[in-house]
């Protein structure tokens, strides 16, 4: 099979699962398919599916990833000893793991081809990555806390895992227990990195956007946190990557890291 031929199979088969969807049209187009089957799996509800759709899915996800382009290490800027700096795509980076900006429910972003980190993570690693993530909260019998931190495989991201954080929500103004939580979640992740023995890690700009929190106080929040973590005897982390999507958080971050 080709990427057509993949991609059009996989729509097929997740139609099949929804009697309500008959009726759908498939688009002729190539863009109008990916976006019919990134939607239809964000809807879809965690569960298993027969190996077939698997094979084909992780076929065609891992092909799409190299068309896209994997980023690797040595082409971000450092900016400090063992902190890098790169503004993109997180899902491209191939590193040992990345952070996920997760929601506590922590199954991912049920919205339509939604634009924030936990949507993309969830498209990019493939149906697998919501299943994981059900099972875990599913042992866990609780919705996810602020501040901490679960991990899963990363199934077809370039990296190796996704480490799933959710961030404080800034009601008005940003309070002081918003500030601890923030780090905490910076410190639950470089934690669990630790646990699992990871010498590199990329983090997305956490509780910022739709969550409220002020990109700069943010941004100092992280590099404090990292800072810190890495300056300890315990640390084998030996590269921390910042990732941003936007042109204002390279700035900041930039500005942090040079001021030292």
């Amino acid at each position: 099979m080709n990427q057509s031929e993949r991609r059009q199979y996989l729509i097929r088969e997740l139609l099949k699962e929804d009697g309500s969807y008959r009726g759908i049209r498939v688009p002729d187009d190539a863009g109008g398919q990916r976006e019919l089957l990134r939607g239809l799996m964000n809807v879809r509800l965690p569960k298993s599916c027969e190996k077939e759709f698997l094979r084909i899915q992780d076929e065609y996800l891992q092909e799409e990833a190299r068309q896209k382009g994997i980023v690797e290490l040595e082409e971000m800027e450092e900016l400090e000893p063992g902190i890098r700096l790169w503004k993109g795509d997180i899902t491209r980076i191939h590193c040992d793991a990345i952070v996920n900006a997760a929601n506590s429910g922590m199954t991912g972003c049920y919205v339509p081809n939604h634009a924030c980190i936990d949507n993309c993570i969830h498209t990019f690693a493939g149906i697998q990555l919501r299943l994981a993530c059900e099972e875990l909260m599913q042992k866990q019998g609780h919705e996810e806390p602020t501040g901490q931190a679960k991990i899963t495989p990363a199934y077809n991201l370039p990296c190796r895992y996704v480490i799933h954080t959710v961030g404080p929500i800034v009601q008005a103004e940003v309070t002081e227990r918003d500030r601890k939580l923030l780090a905490g979640c910076y410190r639950s992740c470089l934690e669990m990195a630790e646990k699992y023995h990871l010498e590199s890690l990329a983090f997305c700009c956490i509780s910022t956007g739709v969550f409220r929190f002020p990109n700069a106080q943010a941004a100092g929040i992280a590099v404090d946190t990292v800072r810190t973590f890495l300056r300890g005897k315990h640390s084998g982390l030996k590269t921390i990557i910042f990732n941003v999507f936007k042109d204002r958080d390279e700035e900041i971050y930039r500005e942090l890291l040079h001021r030292g």
